[in-house]
């Protein structure tokens, strides 16, 4: 499939081949945009957001974290602070800027967060639930461990060693867990207006992620610890906030961890699947 291309009116064509046809969704538009690294959904202004809208407790321990100094020692303001780091624009915060550091996501982009579900069974038929948590309310970090707390109830806990006071370990490594989910919440593609979604079965574990891999990235690719930087501000910025190393290792470090997990690339469905067998 080619580059999006113009006509002298102004029209967006895709061509694949000989053919064309002409783009009129918007969401379409914005995800062509991002393929050409023209434009990422990370570096969007939010609208009516505000340098108020910051959790400055969560911005400061960030900022100690990156330099190992205090904003104030470094004799520069917060607006300036937030727009070095493309985490403000105009006035309003980025997308990335909200989701890292603002505990008001859900006023302005309610659906990009985790929902959780666990079914005592092995397909979602009728009312088979015996868990869930609705849509998660908070900044990337919150929504991250409010979701590991989900998995972490749901998951069978196994007795390491024969003494009585042997720890207990999850039937699948927790850092597994950990790899896939900040690897979704990094660069799952956020021109889809959707939720992650994760949802526990009695004989595996699934998590949905909006967005096919981008560009040429293939699963083999992903195994391999090769990636493309979908949301190049969250990426940077995340290993600072975040359990993530930003080297493209997290998927083949959960492999090796775990080898019973599959990886789809729908296409059709504009998705990313994982899919864990418990054991």
């Amino acid at each position: 499939m080619g580059k999006p291309y113009k006509d002298r009116n102004g029209s967006i064509f895709m061509k694949n081949g000989s053919d064309k046809r002409k783009v009129t969704s918007n969401d379409e538009i914005a995800r062509l945009l991002q393929s050409s690294k023209i434009m990422f959904a990370d570096e969007s202004a939010v609208v009516e957001s505000s340098v108020s809208d910051i959790d400055r407790n969560l911005f400061d321990k960030f900022i100690f974290t990156k330099y190992g100094r205090r904003l104030e020692d470094m004799r520069i303001n917060l607006s300036r602070s937030l727009e070095n780091l493309s985490l403000l624009s105009n006035g309003n915060l980025t997308l990335a800027g909200l989701l890292l550091f603002s505990d008001r996501r859900q006023r302005f982009r309610p659906q990009f967060t985790i929902q959780c579900v666990s079914v005592d069974a092995e397909d979602i038929t009728g009312n088979t639930f015996s868990d869930s948590e609705p849509p998660i309310d908070g900044d990337m970090l919150t929504v991250f461990q409010k979701a590991i707390g989900f998995v972490d109830r749901n998951m069978r806990k196994l007795q390491r060693g024969t003494s009585f006071n042997s720890p207990a370990v999850w039937e699948i490594p927790y850092e597994v867990f950990e790899e896939l989910l900040v690897n979704a919440l990094i660069h799952r593609d956020y021109f889809i207006q959707s939720t992650i979604k994760v949802f526990i079965f009695k004989n595996r574990v699934e998590i949905h992620s909006p967005g096919k891999l981008p560009n040429s990235l293939t699963i083999e690719n992903i195994r391999n610890g090769i990636s493309i930087a979908r949301n190049p501000v969250l990426q940077s910025v995340a290993q600072f906030v975040l359990p993530y190393k930003g080297l493209g290792t997290g998927v083949s470090r959960a492999i090796a961890l775990y080898p019973e997990i599959e990886f789809i690339n729908d296409v059709q469905a504009e998705q990313f699947r994982v899919i864990i067998k418990r054991p």
